[in-house]
C-alpha cells in the first residue's frame, strides 16, 4: 500500500475507532477478524465506501442508453413485454433515477409493459438515502437538464426531492458485489460503472464472470469509462462500435448493434409521462 492510499485509509478510519474506543488501527483490525462484531463491520463499511456520483454522469451511457439499448431491449422483448434492469453501484440513487427518467420519456412505448429496474449498493446508509430522493442545490446542478429538475422535481426547503412516481421505480437493496447475487434473477442491461476500479484483477473477473451469468441473451453490460473486461474473462466482449458498452462473447457484436430505425427524443422537455406505463417492482 502507498503512503497516499495508507493515509487515506486511516484517515477514514480513525472516526470509527474513537466510535467503538478502540487505540488503534491494529485493535480494529483484530475485532474484524474475530468477526461476529456487525456494528464495526457495517461502519467500516460506510467509511471506506466511495460514493461520488451525479446525475446523468458522463452523458454518453445515458445517451446510448436512451438510443441503442433500450430501442433493441423492447425489439427483443416485445413477446413477454417485460424488462429488467440492474444499476449495480447506485449510491445515493442519481444513477437509477437518470435511468428512470428516460424511461418515463419513452413510456409511449412502454405502455402495458412490467419494469423492473433494480438499485444495490454496499452501503446501507446510501441506499437509505436513495429511496428519499432528497438532493441539495449543489447536486441537481450536477448533470441535470433544468428542464427535468422542474418536470421531476419538487422543492423541499433547501432541497430537492425527485417525484415520487420515480421514487416508486427504483427497487433498491443492499448488495455485496463480492458474495452472490444469482438471486437477483436475470437482466437485459446492467450498469456497473465506476465500481471494479477499486478490486483486483482477480475480483473483477469474478465479479465479471458472475455478472455475465444473469445478463439476459442479448443483454448489454455497460461499464465506466476506465473499465474493461479484456483480459478479465472470456464470456464477455466489447461491442466494436460503442466503448464501454459489452455483451456476451458470442454476441456483442450483433446483438447490440444501432437501431437506427428507432430512436428516442434528446434530454429535453418531452410530452406527459403516459398513465399506462405499469411499473412492477419485485422484491
Amino acid at each position: 500500500m502507498t503512503a497516499e492510499k495508507r493515509y487515506l485509509v486511516e484517515s477514514r478510519l480513525a472516526p470509527v475507532c474513537r466510535r467503538f474506543n478502540l487505540t488503534s488501527l491494529r485493535d480494529l483490525i483484530g475485532l474484524l477478524k474475530v468477526g461476529h462484531n456487525t456494528a464495526v463491520e457495517r461502519a467500516v463499511i460506510e467509511a471506506m465506501t466511495t460514493n461520488e456520483t451525479f446525475f446523468f454522469r458522463d452523458r454518453v451511457p445515458f445517451d446510448l442508453f436512451r438510443d441503442v439499448l433500450l430501442p433493441q431491449a423492447i425489439t427483443r422483448n416485445q413477446g413477454r413485454r417485460r424488462l429488467r434492469i440492474w444499476c449495480a453501484a447506485a449510491s445515493t440513487g442519481q444513477e437509477p433515477y437518470s435511468i428512470a427518467m428516460l424511461l418515463q420519456e419513452a413510456a409511449p412505448r412502454l405502455a402495458g409493459w412490467q419494469i423492473d429496474l433494480v438499485a444495490t449498493d454496499l452501503s446501507t446508509e446510501v441506499i437509505e438515502r436513495a429511496k428519499l430522493g432528497l438532493y441539495s442545490h449543489f447536486e441537481v446542478q450536477r448533470g441535470l437538464p433544468v428542464q427535468w429538475l422542474i418536470k421531476h422535481f419538487a422543492q423541499v426547503g433547501e432541497q430537492w426531492q425527485i417525484s415520487p412516481s420515480l421514487r416508486a421505480m427504483v427497487d433498491y437493496r443492499q448488495l455485496n458485489l463480492l458474495q452472490g447475487f444469482d438471486s437477483l434473477g436475470q437482466f437485459d442491461i446492467v450498469f456497473c460503472r465506476n465500481v471494479l476500479i477499486y478490486f483486483d484483477a482477480p475480483t473483477k473477473a469474478d465479479v465479471l464472470n458472475r455478472i455475465a451469468a444473469c445478463l439476459a441473451p442479448g443483454g448489454a453490460l455497460v461499464l465506466g469509462a476506465a473499465e474493461t473486461v479484456i483480459g478479465l474473462t472470456e464470456r464477455l466482449s466489447p461491442h466494436a462500435e460503442h466503448r464501454g458498452l459489452y455483451g456476451h462473447a458470442a454476441a456483442s457484436a450483433s446483438s447490440v448493434a444501432p437501431a437506427p430505425s428507432i430512436t428516442l427524443p434528446p434530454v429535453q422537455p418531452a410530452v406527459p409521462v403516459l398513465p399506462q406505463l405499469r411499473v412492477a417492482i419485485g422484491r
